[in-house]
């Protein structure tokens, strides 16, 4: 529970406002998103079961009101910052690490039903309208360009734009700039 507690204040940190709840409405969707969390991490009673109930109907209230869903199921790590909500959605099976930043309308999800998702590393930026879909892996510190469309992996510290995606530019983890590394993709051969 502490664990939770931690990361919720992660998610404040990155808000750079005073009363962050009152001004920014997609704290509302973190919020439900870690209570629903720290319920699943309770034990079996009456206490868990009215607040899986509490969970499910916030849950539904705030994914309609905001449409922005971040189900309980998926694994998102502490200081997740969303600029401009709605039409943000996250598959169930998902896993972001920490301090990653979503901007509208960011689908992050399979490709095909039952079929794999994403994995999202540490530091990775979205821009408004991104998709990530399929069993993919998003390296530490890459930026996804606004409406591209993610279909391989992206190593860290890369830039990535396009439909389908491409790597423009990357940084080396020393701060070392490589530029024009392209990603091959199936459907550019």
């Amino acid at each position: 529970m502490a664990s939770r507690n931690s990361d919720w204040r992660a998610d404040l940190q990155r808000c750079a406002s005073a009363r962050p709840l009152l001004k920014e409405q997609a704290l509302w969707a973190i919020a439900v998103y870690r209570f629903g969390r720290s319920v699943d991490a309770m034990p079996d009673g009456l206490a868990k079961r009215l607040k899986t109930k509490a969970y499910w109907l916030a849950f539904r209230f705030v994914e309609t009101l905001l449409s922005t869903s971040l189900p309980k199921e998926a694994r998102i790590g502490p200081g997740l910052k969303i600029w401009h909500f709605g039409g943000i959605f996250i598959h169930p099976e998902v896993a972001i690490g920490s301090n990653c930043t979503l901007r509208q309308g960011v689908t992050i999800g399979n490709r095909t039903e039952g079929g794999a998702v994403p994995v999202i590393e540490d530091d990775v930026e979205f821009g408004a309208y991104a998709q990530v879909l399929g069993g993919i892996r998003l390296g530490k510190g890459c930026k996804i360009g606004a409406m591209s469309v993610v279909l391989q992996d992206v190593p860290p510290g890369a830039t990535a734009v396009g439909v389908p995606a491409r790597v423009i530019d990357m940084v080396k983890p020393q701060g070392e700039f490589v530029a024009s590394v392209a990603i091959q993709t199936a459907s550019a051969r």
